[in-house]
């Protein structure tokens, strides 16, 4: 990999995100007018290829765990993994998943139990099983196959090949050396760290909006931008410092904080809320979950009608963000898997993520529908009305409530923190040749970079915008990720025919 491709890569990638920001502060009306009609058009024409290719990643998980390469390891053969793996777990989710489960783990269920896609009365005892089979599914294999097949293909390529860490290197055996540095090699690299800097610079300043909800609800601090741009920089300096502190000393310690409150938040409302609703919720949730898998991974809304809505705003948009989100969290994931072997980065990647949201949403989406359904508390209306609130308007019917809002608080800032600062990392392994521990000083760099437009964004209204353009790279990226599984398989059967596995 050269420096010059290195250069041009960031340079490019650099000017292409400040002309969408800059386009946003100048032209709102406009930006917005384009980013809402194309990913309309994108859902619409697409919607069929965000589905298939979602399926095929779960297969090829599936297919590569269980297959005679399930016992390789992402590394040379002797290797041993970097991390223990309650904080190789700690750090995948929080990356990956955890902010969102904190979101969505209320909201999403009532909003569905009030507006039911499949027929079932709006508050019906239906609708609620419905609610959490919709949650379950969106939250399921599918998001984290998304993940594997980019981190596995990665992995494998960075600790057998000693590629660099970038994703045009998993195309070694399709394009060669050359295509890897032409072309093909840097628009790979570009929607990389565009799709990576746009997503995390929406969910910092998305996420100050669910924190400013939060410390309103529980404190009475006001929502004004003033208290907006000052959150966002305490988690600047947050989530800078513990990524230039590195891995071990940094991002582990506060995954592995983020797993212990979650602990206590799950236990505590799984004693304090409906114990035996949410356990038979679970069970029946799983069963539903699997009895309807196949058929809803292919659900389409041929006809039109009420599902081509809920498609459009739901399960594709999940399905785009889940691929946009793809080159950031299968490159962190990458990172922090040298050493375990295929079979047990899909366990640990794949199935105990799905188990963990699913435990989550019985729990947390559960116990708010319970408070509908059996104790005739309305909640749902002040959820739909707005959603970062959920989790908050769900605690303050229950005991401890207020204790557990504070410390719900504290996990979304540490969420928040656990995400950016592996963002930002991965930002600066792309922009220093793939380096697997890039300097301090450029991580410093993309974190000050991520926290200004933030602040610029969330100022000027532009962060919807911005998420929303930023889902263009799904189509494209999830090509890419069709053309990663090859890859992989490929190299494996090429070691294999050397003798190397």
């Amino acid at each position: 990999m050269s420096s010059k491709k290195s250069n041009s890569v960031f340079i490019i990638s650099m000017g292409i995100t400040l002309a969408v920001v800059l386009w946003g502060l100048v032209a709102p009306n406009s930006f917005g007018a384009f980013a809402g009609s194309m990913f309309t058009v994108l859902t619409d024409k697409f919607g069929w290829g965000y589905l298939l290719s979602m399926n095929i990643f779960v297969v090829f998980c599936l297919f590569i765990a269980s297959s005679r390469f399930g016992k390789v390891k992402l590394g040379p053969n002797d290797s041993k993994p970097e991390f223990s793996t309650v904080s190789w777990f700690a750090m995948l989710f929080s990356a990956g998943m955890g902010v969102g489960l904190v979101f969505y783990g209320a909201a999403e269920p009532i909003y569905h139990f009030g507006s039911p896609p499949f027929g079932a009365d709006p508050g019906s005892v239906q609708a609620a099983r419905d609610a959490m089979r919709i949650s379950f599914f969106h939250w399921g294999l599918h998001p984290w196959a998304g993940y594997s097949v980019i981190a596995l293909a990665l992995a494998f390529f960075q600790f057998r090949k000693n590629s660099p860490g970038l994703i045009s290197s998993v195309f070694l055996p399709l394009v060669g050396e050359k295509g890897i540095n032409g072309p093909f090699g840097k628009t790979v690299d570009i929607l990389a760290i565009f799709a990576t800097l746009a997503g995390i610079t929406t969910s910092l300043g998305l996420g100050t909006l669910q924190l400013n909800s939060g410390l309103n609800y529980v404190f009475g601090l006001p929502k004004t931008l003033f208290i907006q741009i000052s959150i966002i920089a305490v988690l600047a300096v947050l989530y800078t410092g513990s990524a230039v502190l590195g891995i071990e000393k940094g991002i582990k310690k506060v995954a592995d904080f983020n797993l212990l409150i979650c602990g206590i938040l799950m236990l505590g409302l799984f004693l304090v809320g409906p114990t035996l609703t949410i356990v038979e919720s679970l069970m029946t949730g799983i069963g539903d979950y699997l009895s309807n898998v196949v058929s809803q991974s292919f659900t389409m809304a041929p006809y039109g009608g009420e599902y081509k809505g809920f498609l459009a705003s739901w399960s594709l948009y999940y399905w785009a963000w889940w691929i946009a989100w793809a080159p950031f969290v299968g490159s962190f994931v990458a990172r922090i898997s040298r050493g375990r072997t295929i079979r047990e980065f899909v366990a640990g990647v794949l199935v105990v993520p799905s188990l963990g949201s699913f435990t989550w949403f019985a729990i947390f989406g559960t116990s708010a529908l319970d408070l509908e359904i059996n104790k005739g508390i309305e909640i749902s209306q002040k959820i739909l009305a707005d959603m970062s609130t959920g989790v908050f308007e769900m605690y303050s019917n229950y005991a401890m409530g207020t204790v557990m809002s504070v410390l719900m608080v504290v996990l979304i800032t540490t969420f928040f923190v656990t995400s950016a600062n592996s963002g930002t990392f991965v930002l600066s392994m792309y922009s220093t040749q793939g380096d697997l521990n890039p300097p301090k000083n450029k991580m410093a760099i993309w974190g000050f970079l991520m926290a200004t437009l933030a602040v610029v964004l969330l100022a000027t209204g532009g962060l919807q915008n911005l998420q929303t353009i930023s889902l263009a790279a799904a189509p494209p990226f999830s090509i890419i990720m069709v053309l990663a599984c090859y890859c992989l398989y490929k190299g494996l059967l090429a070691e294999e025919a050397e003798g190397k596995l």
